[in-house]
């Protein structure tokens, strides 16, 4: 049975394709979640992977199995690689939304509240810049990345080797390439806001 019927007969509530499902990839989810959060630097407790388990489980299954039928198996993509990228995205967003959050209405000891500091009257930044000057300081901010992050982008971008065809190249692990894809953008990102504007990527 291929992996679009499998995953057909999972959704359709075949409670025998289900609990195959459970036991064939239980261990994948798990040990990527394992990863990402090592990756991430955060300890990899027994509570958090447990947690972010479940949570992914009640996302391949709720409203109906929506997210389970978002599998299309294009260009040869597999159910295990399928999941495996759910895995790590969900996994990177739970590690996100770890991060201490600054209430904006929160005052301090002078009673000013953080909204009122970063309020800027001035228009923004981007509401000047020129597409020409974004390219620009896009090419400056890739200027900065170190030589690894720089030869990781020319495959990537310039090339369009897959994210897949660039484990095989650097011979890394799939949770290593999207950990380095998703550093490179963080870098990116705060390089533009330093600038003044947003990078949507």
């Amino acid at each position: 049975m291929d992996d679009l019927e499998f995953v057909r007969r999972c959704s359709e509530g075949d409670k025998q394709s289900w609990d195959q499902f459970v036991e064939k990839y239980s261990r994948l989810i798990y040990s990527y979640i394992h990863s990402v959060l090592k990756l991430k630097g955060v300890s990899p407790s027994k509570e958090n992977t447990d947690d972010i388990f479940q949570d992914i489980f009640v996302l391949l299954t709720k409203d109906n199995f929506r997210k389970l039928k978002t599998f299309q198996g294009k260009n040869g993509c597999s159910l295990a690689s399928w999941l495996r990228q759910v895995t790590v995205n969900f996994t990177i967003d739970y590690v996100r939304r770890l991060k201490p959050v600054i209430s904006i209405d929160e005052e301090d000891e002078n009673n000013l509240a953080f909204k009122d500091i970063i309020v800027d009257k001035a228009p923004l930044a981007s509401d000047t810049f020129t597409r020409e000057e974004k390219l620009g300081h896009l090419k400056d901010c890739i200027g900065r990345l170190d030589r690894e992050d720089k030869y990781f982008l020319e495959l990537h971008l310039n090339q369009g080797l897959s994210l897949e065809g660039l484990r095989g190249h650097l011979r890394i692990s799939r949770p290593a390439i999207d950990m380095r894809k998703s550093r490179i953008i963080d870098k990116l990102r705060d390089c533009f806001k330093g600038k003044g504007f947003q990078l949507d990527l």
